[in-house]
């Protein structure tokens, strides 16, 4: 037997509300209403008076006119009675008046204002699975990670647990699309590493031979860099299929000690390149993959020393900003147009030129650093910097512990 629906559940609630609340105005506008009669004139006598005149034996016979007493003893003939009795029928009046409009209005927002809230409470207990839904949903566009979880609303079959059993099919069917797609490049590109590290063994045989041509050494030297590229591609690839996978194990890990790792490591290649250095490693705790989180730096130096000018910098500093912690990277290089900074975080993005010409990397740098930082529930942004170059930081959570 199918529930009562959402609305008409609501319906419901929301009808006993009113009724209730229109049954507690009524009684409340009665009970001023009776009050306020109650301080009034009070009608003593009405009808016939008789009144025995000064020595006589017998009372004067019935007369029909109305009397009255005052509520100070006092007893009202003809007119004056009259007008005291039209008096209280004004004050009546004026008293019905005074409990409907005034008083009556003033319990009318007070019931109404109580309703209101009864209503919000109500209504935020049935809409709570509604929250939970938009929650996750949040959740999952932030982060591709977060495609593993489920709503698994449990309550009324109603519309709203429809709702919720659909989004969770829907990111059920999503998950196993991406997790496939994952296992797909991580598999193809472990598959490609056996004739790439073949070929590369071969051609260096042929290279050392002492029979060796001068031709043959200058071909073998032109594929090694062909090969020496894919083989990057391919571990470009791997990464980031590792990187968009669920963190299962995290570990306490200081950002100031990868960033002074990363550095050293680099250190020649700065040197090489006319390239000056600039360090600041201080204190950034966080927790997550090692590995990746030093993949995430490296990335971010290499991708400013190889983007930059002779004679140029790249400066990077880790700190601790309130419940995050950041890694800033900033380097000199080329003009980059603010509309074209978005678009160098897509893998195989390249800017300018080097969408033709690829030497310098294989276009996977910066998407492995934000998929990296979306997979420790972090974010990355970037701003050009003005005279050329960017200014790129990584946030993270900070490790409390």
């Amino acid at each position: 037997m199918r529930r009562l629906t959402l609305r008409g559940r609501l319906t419901l609630l929301y009808g006993g509300l009113f009724m209730v609340a229109g049954v507690l105005l009524l009684g409340v506008t009665y009970a001023l209403f009776n009050a306020n009669l109650g301080q009034q004139y009070r009608v003593i006598v009405k009808g016939t008076y008789l009144s025995p005149g000064p020595g006589a034996q017998k009372p004067p016979p019935p007369t029909n006119d109305v009397y009255v007493m005052n509520k100070d003893g006092a007893v009202l003939t003809g007119s004056d009675a009259e007008k005291v009795l039209e008096q209280q029928r004004q004050q009546v009046r004026q008293a019905a008046i005074k409990s409907l409009l005034i008083q009556g209005s003033i319990a009318l927002v007070a019931v109404g204002g109580l309703a209101a809230g009864f209503g919000w409470l109500v209504a935020g207990r049935v809409l709570a699975p509604l929250h939970r839904v938009t929650d996750t949903a949040r959740r999952i566009a932030a982060s591709p990670a977060a495609l593993h979880e489920r709503i698994a609303l449990q309550g009324p079959d109603d519309e709203v647990k429809n709702l919720a059993d659909a989004f969770d099919t829907m990111v059920e069917r999503l998950d196993h699309s991406f997790d496939g797609q994952r296992r797909f490049v991580a598999n193809a590109s472990h598959e490609l590493r056996t004739p790439l590290t073949l070929g590369r063994a071969l051609v260096e045989v042929a290279m050392h031979r002492r029979t060796a041509s001068a031709d043959v050494k200058e071909l073998g030297e032109s594929l090694l860099t062909i090969n020496a590229r894919h083989e990057q591609l391919i571990e470009g690839l791997l990464i980031l299929a590792d990187s968009e996978k669920q963190l299962t194990t995290v570990y306490p890990v200081n950002l100031a000690d990868v960033v002074t790792h990363v550095c050293s490591q680099l250190t020649a290649e700065a040197s090489a390149a006319r390239v000056e250095l600039i360090r600041g490693p201080g204190d950034a705790p966080t927790r997550g993959d090692a590995l990746l989180l030093e993949r995430l730096v490296h990335n971010l130096v290499e991708n400013g020393i190889r983007h930059n000018t002779s004679g140029g910098w790249v400066r990077v500093v880790s700190k601790t900003v309130r419940s995050h912690v950041q890694v800033v990277v900033t380097n000199t290089g080329p003009e980059i147009p603010p509309y074209e900074v978005e678009s160098l975080f897509k893998p195989f993005y390249r800017l300018g030129a080097e969408r033709l010409v690829s030497g310098k990397g294989a276009g996977l740098g910066l998407s492995i650093v934000r998929s990296v930082a979306e997979a420790h529930g972090g974010t990355v942004t970037a701003v050009p910097r003005a005279g050329g170059g960017l200014e790129i930081t990584v946030e993270l959570p900070v490790d409390p512990g």
